[in-house]
């Protein structure tokens, strides 16, 4: 029997790689759209991995797109000089699922590269904070932990959950879309719980912080292991 939880971290390693690669390409540039960029990233998906399935929508939010959580469908952006924007992939590796988030800045605005730093930051501390807490931890007592980290880097919390499970595909049609499947912050079990079949649960873990006046975002996820 396959581990689940060395699965899903191959999974992700080798959307690392992906990720990697657009930048060593350097495919993100002013004057593509949104949605030119996200095609070429489903290309280069099929050819390193052979890639075609995807459990979300593939996600590429550039200027105030950032701002929007991921069920928003906003219109297609033109990504311009000194740009913020957001990558948010779901593919599927042999089955088992990954979801990463990055953002990336062009140019050198000082303001949306503390932006970057700080989602990867607070990423950093919510993963200690979970592995430290998480015999005793709600997916409330996690959401309300990351809108303080928020507030503590001078940003506002841009979504209604921070999180989600991950697991085999399709894990959403597996366990559904009540909010104990989120970190929400109306999800009072414990995050330790396991699954309906007795099965070890695996969670996704959301950082989108945003200015609203400015009009940007940023946006880091990945597996919690």
């Amino acid at each position: 029997m396959k581990d689940p939880l060395k699965e899903l971290i191959e999974a992700e390693r080798k959307a690392v790689i992906l990720f990697d690669k657009i930048e060593e390409l350097n495919l993100i540039l002013p004057g593509k759209t949104e949605n030119e960029l996200n095609s070429e990233l489903f290309e280069l998906a099929f050819e390193l991995f052979g890639i075609s399935k995807f459990w979300h929508k593939r996600i590429v939010r550039s200027g105030k797109n950032t701002l929007l959580p991921y069920r928003e469908n906003p219109p297609n952006l033109v990504l311009t000089e000194n740009d913020i924007l957001f990558f948010d992939f779901g593919p599927v590796f042999d089955e088992w699922e990954a979801d990463l988030g990055r953002t990336y800045v062009i140019g050198e605005d000082p303001y949306k590269l503390k932006l970057k730093r700080d989602v990867e930051e607070a990423w950093e501390e919510g993963k200690i904070f979970y592995h430290q807490n998480k015999q005793d931890l709600t997916g409330a007592d996690f959401y309300h932990f990351t809108q303080q980290l928020a507030e503590k880097k001078g940003w506002k919390f841009g979504a209604e959950h921070c999180g989600h499970l991950i697991g085999n595909f399709p894990h959403e049609k597996i366990v559904g879309e009540d909010t104990i499947n989120y970190i929400h912050h109306e999800n009072h079990e414990w995050m330790r719980n396991k699954d309906r079949s007795g099965n070890e649960r695996f969670w996704i873990y959301e950082i989108h912080f945003v200015d609203s006046e400015k009009e940007i975002g940023g946006f880091h996820e990945q597996l919690l292991s």
